[in-house]
């Protein structure tokens, strides 16, 4: 890597190719971390204690919401407070043991995101249970195939989700004891579960059961499973991934430690949700900023020709003095006043951190926010199995346009290379395999030691993205090592190349290739 290395310092020397095994690239921790890894935050050994000292720190503060429906549209949010939701999350709790499940049970989560969600997983979390979220998006059947792999007891699920977990039966049912809707249930199916000997109850019905007993909460380590959370391979089942309360706590103290370091920090109704809302920090999917992106292009480009001229002149000002240095804040006060105001105030005026990750952020789309919607935006990476952060990059940075910036505070990162593809970890500008070592690392797939072997070796999770370190530190995602053809003239070719590539093609051509390439991810 290039001499400058602003926010990395290295660990460890590289390591040449031996025992068949390839090359490995030094390895890098962020500058944050140069004095060690922060250490462990005073008091939290859990996931429940994040719950538990938020409640004791902010009791009377809102904490979930949910938006009246009135006359058939959209009003206020009604919230909840920390301590409101701690009553219902215990009496929650209360309930779940009195069905006869105990610490180390297996409680499974289907559905949107809503409060209950959230109760059911702070009440697992209470009980020392293992929170199993379900997810249909994995591929047919894949409910099913969570249920019984993880052998879960009880299922909290979204009303509209109940027929879904009907479908698992009589499958399920070796398992699968209760049935609790995020709201109500249907004369026809309490008939249906009950003939297999279950029992299901309404949200309401069920916060009853707990209510004249009361269970004593286990004492929490940090080695216990917190939830076993299940992502999709690229071929075969789903993978049970385990994550102890330790790997949690480890990323939250870097995080704090990153924040503290840097000092700042249904999709089509969303922006309307976020007008009313006011959100000070917004977690996104790229799918998501791209559709403010195209909103606010299609605004822009109807305003006429002056706002138009006006609005383009004011972006690349701010743009070009942010390139030169200047913090967002400072680069152009006047035009984020007249110009971007609207913008800042469409996102609902509050908004201090837009965070995207799950997916890349097209560099445009970054660019453009980053200087109209007068805010950080940053871009992040992770894997299920390091806890879903691992990069992230760095307030007013614009040299990082692109990448995934530098490792958060508490892992260590290298690159191994992959002589196959042509990809050199010990080159001048090094490229290889990314691989991860720190106790945000998970413990393992459930019932699966063969896959944990594949992906952890010696200590280091190999994620399977194809990685170029910058000369600033930063990470940048260059291709995908496993989702690669081998065709037959021997050459091989990375699906994700020629989506990007069809991707770029304007019309109709361009929707028929990521179509194509899709459907071949899908093979």
């Amino acid at each position: 890597m290039a001499e400058e290395k602003r926010f990395v310092f290295e660990v460890e020397s590289a390591k040449e190719a031996k025992d068949g095994r390839p090359s490995i690239g030094p390895a890098y921790r962020s500058v944050f971390a140069k004095d060690g890894f922060p250490p462990p935050i005073q008091g939290l050994d859990s996931c429940w204690d994040i719950f538990r000292m938020a409640v004791e720190k902010y009791p009377n503060n809102p904490m979930l919401g949910r938006r009246e429906i009135v006359n058939g549209e959209p009003g206020k949010y009604v919230w909840q407070t920390y301590k409101e939701v701690y009553d219902l999350v215990m009496k929650l709790g209360n309930s779940i043991r009195s069905c006869g499940i105990e610490e180390g049970g297996r409680c499974g989560i289907y559905g949107a995101n809503c409060p209950e969600w959230i109760m059911s997983m702070e009440a697992c979390n209470a009980h020392g249970l293992y929170c199993v979220p379900l997810y249909d998006t994995l591929g047919a059947g894949a409910v099913k195939f969570i249920i019984c792999h993880a052998e879960i007891t009880i299922v909290f699920v979204e009303e509209k989700k109940i027929p879904e977990v009907l479908k698992t039966f009589p499958s399920a049912t070796k398992y699968l004891k209760t049935i609790v809707s995020f709201g109500k249930v249907t004369p026809e199916q309490r008939e249906e579960v009950e003939k297999f000997g279950l029992a299901i109850y309404a949200w309401d019905e069920f916060l009853l059961l707990g209510d004249d007993k009361q269970y004593d909460l286990p004492v929490k380590k940090k080695s216990d499973i917190c939830t076993i959370m299940y992502t999709s391979g690229t071929t075969g089942d789903p993978k049970g991934v385990l994550i102890s309360n330790n790997s949690i706590g480890t990323l939250i103290a870097g995080v704090r430690c990153l924040l503290g370091s840097v000092h700042e920090l249904d999709v089509k109704l969303l922006t309307e949700d976020i007008g009313e809302l006011k959100p000070t920090i917004f977690c996104a999917v790229p799918r998501v900023l791209d559709r403010i992106y195209a909103g606010l292009q299609q605004k822009i480009s109807s305003g006429g020709l002056l706002k138009n001229t006006m609005f383009n002149f004011a972006d690349s000002y701010k743009l070009h003095n942010m390139k030169n240095g200047s913090k967002h804040v400072d680069a152009a006060p006047l035009c984020d006043k007249i110009v971007f105001n609207k913008v800042k105030h469409g996102l609902g005026g509050n908004v201090r951190l837009i965070l995207s990750g799950a997916a890349p952020l097209a560099t445009h789309v970054e660019a453009f926010l980053r200087v109209v919607a007068c805010c950080h935006v940053l871009q992040g990476y992770g894997l299920t199995e390091s806890c879903a952060g691992t990069f992230v990059s760095l307030p007013n940075e614009l040299g990082m346009l692109g990448t995934l910036g530098p490792p958060v505070p508490n892992v260590d990162v290298c690159l191994e290379s992959i002589p196959e593809m042509g990809y050199d970890a010990l080159s001048s500008t090094p490229r290889g395999e990314i691989c991860i070592r720190g106790d945000t690392l998970f413990l393992g797939y459930h019932k699966r030691e063969d896959l944990t072997k594949e992906v952890l070796i010696d200590g280091w999770l190999h994620t399977g993205d194809v990685g170029e370190w910058q000369p600033n530190g930063s990470m940048k995602i260059i291709d995908r090592k496993k989702n690669i053809f081998k065709l037959s003239q021997g050459e091989y070719v990375a699906v994700e190349n020629l989506e990007n590539v069809y991707g770029s093609v304007t019309d109709m051509g361009g929707y028929i290739g990521t179509a194509l390439s899709l459907s071949l991810l899908l093979l």
